[in-house]
């Protein structure tokens, strides 16, 4: 697992990206569509903790959808994009996305199997050396509505889906982070997002897992 810093890391360098126009009649901007990347590579604009996530991320193409794989074995590297977004005009966070394999025994409630196909996270400033997270997962087998809590009380994770999805069908997720923050972290002030971030990991069950992203959206609920 990736510790606070680390996200830090990934979210404290380089310009904020601005936001794209309206990517639907859902009132909807997109934040990432992965139409500027070279399918095969790391996507610009992304960023790593560890170079070794440069061989677990890369985007890919079906038709005329531009998407991030994800494939891990053995390890787990979140990939961050900065993104500031007002959360008073787009409280929802929304994307489409896929299981591919399932980290072989994967749990995570559990620290020793703590390990997922998919999560997205929504990242918020909190100090010069950590940073809050709402982390949202796909998981093998927790329940749907499952709240978990990591990084001593920093990152506040919810199960929005479980067990496999149909044979590659992508399915649309839609979040309300601006709720969720509130609720999960018990605070009525609530920071403007510093970005997003990704993680398809295997470290803790030592399998594999393969995910994939697309079509990140800020919208109006």
């Amino acid at each position: 697992m990736v510790a606070p810093r680390s996200l830090i890391f990934l979210l404290t360098t380089g310009l904020l990206l601005a936001a794209a126009p309206a990517a639907s009649a859902a009132e909807c901007v997109a934040i990432e569509d992965f139409a500027n990347a070279k399918v095969g590579e790391f996507p610009p604009g992304w960023k790593l903790r560890k170079d070794e996530g440069r061989g677990v991320y890369s985007v890919r193409q079906e038709g005329p959808l531009r998407f991030l794989h994800a494939a891990s074995r053995g390890v787990g590297i979140q990939a961050a994009k900065e993104q500031e977004w007002n959360l008073s005009v787009h409280p929802v966070l929304a994307w489409s996305w896929r299981p591919v394999e399932f980290p072989k025994g994967s749990d995570e409630r559990k620290s020793k199997s703590n390990d997922s196909a998919l999560s997205v996270y929504a990242v918020f400033p909190h100090s010069p050396v950590s940073v809050k997270a709402l982390k949202y997962i796909w998981s093998a087998v927790v329940p749907v509505g499952t709240a978990l809590t990591s990084s001593g009380g920093l990152t506040q994770a919810r199960v929005v889906r479980s067990g496999p999805g149909k044979d590659g069908e992508w399915v649309e997720q839609q979040v309300n982070v601006l709720e969720d923050y509130k609720k999960r972290f018990g605070e009525s002030e609530v920071p403007k997002p510093a970005g997003i971030a990704v993680l398809t990991d295997s470290d803790d069950t030592k399998s594999s897992a393969k995910g994939d992203y697309a079509s990140f959206r800020v919208c109006k609920p």
